[in-house]
């Protein structure tokens, strides 16, 4: 997904609340100012860090918040299997919870709030302009022999192992694996958030190999890359995932929370509106 030059100046500004430091701030506009037509904003990001590294050392810690939303996420999980189960299409009603986990953001999100967060599970409907991608999706897994579920962020990763667990019992020959982040980046999920939230009692784990808050082909370890190419059916949770994955020439679907202005007016949706959307 191209980065537009409101993307760019939001990117900027970013680094900008964090120092003042003029000649690292110089070498964040150069990178912006040469960025390829294939950037992505994930990708930007992660040469900020690089440089941000090299000025400063390690940026901030999030595994104290990631501990905190998963903790919570799980905390939740009885109550929220007991609806799902009553449900009837249990599956659809987990799709709609998981996608609901892709608030806590705290890349795209100026602020992260619990309380926020609970009050959208009030309404945990699948709306009816996002059943024809259901449709599309049920219909793909049912000819289907693997899955791949790239993830995003910590505490969400609890309600995609519940999703998974919905979509093990509707297709049970399913093979399924799931790619998270390869090293820490803000807070999202790594393999030890993953086997913390359970995630890899129903799926195999592989990685994106790099501190990248987004999938990149390129830059996939080999058996990542390989699961990608070899995935009958992909589900890519979140604006980071859809951001590097978009226009990847690969059947994929894809579920997020419009969070911030790109996104909100790409789809022209209010802002926390849920998306699921296949690219062919």
């Amino acid at each position: 997904m191209r980065i537009s030059e409101s993307c760019a100046k939001c990117l900027y500004d970013r680094q900008k609340e964090k120092t003042d430091n003029t000649e690292y701030l110089a070498e964040v506009r150069t990178l912006l100012e040469n960025r390829r037509d294939s950037d992505t904003s994930p990708y930007m990001v992660y040469l900020f860090n690089q440089v941000h590294e090299r000025y400063f050392g390690k940026g901030a810690d999030y595994k104290e918040i990631k501990k905190q939303y998963n903790d919570l996420v799980l905390s939740m999980e009885d109550q929220l299997r007991e609806e799902i189960e009553q449900a009837e299409d249990p599956l659809a009603k987990s799709m709609v919870m998981a996608r609901i986990g892709n608030y806590i953001d705290f890349g795209a999100m100026n602020h992260v709030d619990p309380e926020e967060l609970l009050a959208l599970f009030q309404d945990t409907q699948m709306r009816e302009d996002d059943r024809k991608t259901y449709e599309l999706f049920l219909a793909d897994c049912a000819k289907a022999k693997t899955f791949l579920l790239v993830c995003d962020n910590c505490g969400e990763v609890v309600l995609d192992r519940m999703m998974i667990e919905q979509l093990k019992k509707r297709f049970p020959e399913l093979q399924i694996q799931a790619i998270v982040r390869g090293k820490e980046v803000l807070n999202d999920a790594t393999i030890e958030d993953a086997v913390y939230c359970g995630l890899d009692r129903v799926a195999e784990i592989l990685t994106n190999g790099e501190a990248v808050a987004g999938l990149i082909y390129d830059m996939l370890p080999e058996a990542s890359r390989r699961a990608v190419d070899e995935a009958d059916v992909i589900l890519a949770k979140g604006q980071g995932n859809y951001e590097t994955m978009s226009g990847m020439k690969r059947k994929v679907f894809y579920e997020f929370l419009c969070k911030c202005d790109l996104f909100v007016t790409r789809f022209a949706v209010p802002r926390l509106t849920g998306m699921f959307i296949a690219e062919e």
